[in-house]
């Protein structure tokens, strides 16, 4: 008879896994924050211009100009952060979200939505895009995209 083997995970499995990465811990942290500031009723625009102001370049610069847009495109939604990114919410739920490229080592910022948007096409159809910078094309789809997320 072979000798019981006392786990399934491979010593190499375990050996890399080290708990939540420094990102993943901050992004916890800022979460705990967020809800106790929604408890305090905290101005939500207030924490999304903070939230920019850390931002590096060209984050800061691209969630500025989303922020605006975004405002622009559905005033009914509320600014508020969301894991410690920019995000707008309509009734307290997450709609979009901008996530900085900087947030987790990433090539590129990512504008997300939620399955609180209403950006549904068929059976399947995109809820989260790359940015590398915005043009005045790309500002035209994303103010769309806003639109229709919140009809």
């Amino acid at each position: 008879m072979a000798p019981a083997q006392k786990g399934t995970r491979s010593t190499a499995a375990a050996s890399k896994s080290k708990g939540f990465t420094d990102e993943e811990k901050a992004a916890m942290k800022a979460r705990i924050k967020e809800l106790k500031a929604e408890k305090n009723k905290a101005d939500g625009e207030s924490a999304v211009l903070a939230a920019m102001a850390g931002m590096s370049e060209p984050d800061r610069t691209m969630g500025k100009r989303l922020h605006i847009l975004i405002k622009a495109s559905a005033p009914g939604l509320t600014p508020k952060t969301w894991y410690g990114m920019p995000a707008y919410a309509k009734d307290d739920s997450v709609v979009c979200w901008f996530q900085p490229a900087e947030r987790f080592k990433t090539r590129y910022a990512t504008l997300g939505f939620s399955d609180e948007s209403n950006l549904d096409e068929g059976s399947m159809w995109p809820v989260a895009f790359a940015l590398k910078g915005l043009t005045a094309a790309q500002e035209a789809k994303i103010a769309a995209l806003v639109k229709k997320a919140v009809s």
